[in-house]
C-alpha cells in the first residue's frame, strides 16, 4: 500500500474486508434526529446479526435433537427472510452491488457519482446477503478519483457511539473470518 494514499490513510492498521455488497453513498448532512434513529437501528441490526451468525458457527460433533429442531427453524426463517427480501426488492429502491472495501473506520466504494473531499453523507450498506435490511452510517468523503467510468470514493465513518463501533468491529471480523474460511475450502 502506498504510504500516503487514500486507502492507507483510511484503513492504515484496520482489518479490511473486500466484498460485493449492495451499497451507496448518499451525499448531504443528515438530520440529527434521523441520524440518531439510524445509528440505533444499525447497532440493533449488527447485534442481531451477531447472535444469528455466532450461533450458526457452533458445530458440535454430535448434534442433539434440539439442535436439529433449531436448525430446521433457522432454515425456515432463512427461507422466509429470502422471500421477504424478494418482495422488498420489488417495492423499494435497492442499491446496486458494488465492490466495497470496508472496516470499522470507513469504506471505499466503486461505481459512485462524483463527490468532493469533505462532503458529508450516509453510507447505505446491506451487511448480510440473507437480510434485506440496509444500515445507514454517517460518513465524510476523504478522497475521490475517477475509476472505470464512474468514481471511487473513500468514506470515513463519523464518530460512532462506542457500542456501535464495537458491534461494527465484530461484524467486520466475522466477515473477514468467513472469507478466510471460504478461501481454505477452495482446492
Amino acid at each position: 500500500m502506498i504510504p500516503d494514499s487514500p486507502h492507507a490513510r483510511l484503513f492504515d492498521d484496520a482489518l479490511v474486508c473486500e466484498e460485493l455488497r449492495p451499497a451507496a453513498f448518499i451525499p448531504g448532512a443528515p438530520d440529527p434526529a434521523v441520524m440518531r434513529a439510524a445509528l440505533g437501528a444499525a447497532e440493533g441490526l449488527l447485534r442481531a446479526l451477531a447472535v444469528v451468525e455466532d450461533h450458526r458457527g457452533d458445530d458440535n460433533d454430535e448434534p442433539s435433537e434440539k439442535a436439529h429442531a433449531l436448525q430446521r427453524v433457522e432454515a425456515k426463517l432463512d427461507l422466509l427472510m429470502a422471500l421477504i427480501a424478494g418482495l422488498n426488492a420489488v417495492r423499494e429502491r435497492q442499491d446496486p452491488l458494488r465492490l466495497l472495501w470496508w472496516s470499522a473506520t470507513g469504506a471505499c466504494l466503486d461505481g459512485q457519482h462524483e463527490a468532493t473531499p469533505g462532503t458529508p453523507g450516509l453510507l447505505c450498506l446491506q451487511p448480510a446477503d440473507w437480510l434485506p435490511q440496509p444500515m445507514r452510517l454517517p460518513v465524510t468523503v476523504v478522497a475521490a478519483e475517477p475509476y472505470a467510468g464512474a468514481w471511487r470514493l473513500w468514506l470515513r465513518f463519523a464518530p460512532l457511539p462506542e457500542s456501535l463501533q464495537t458491534a461494527l468491529e465484530r461484524h467486520v471480523f466475522r466477515v473477514h473470518r468467513r472469507a478466510i474460511a471460504e478461501l481454505r475450502r477452495k482446492p
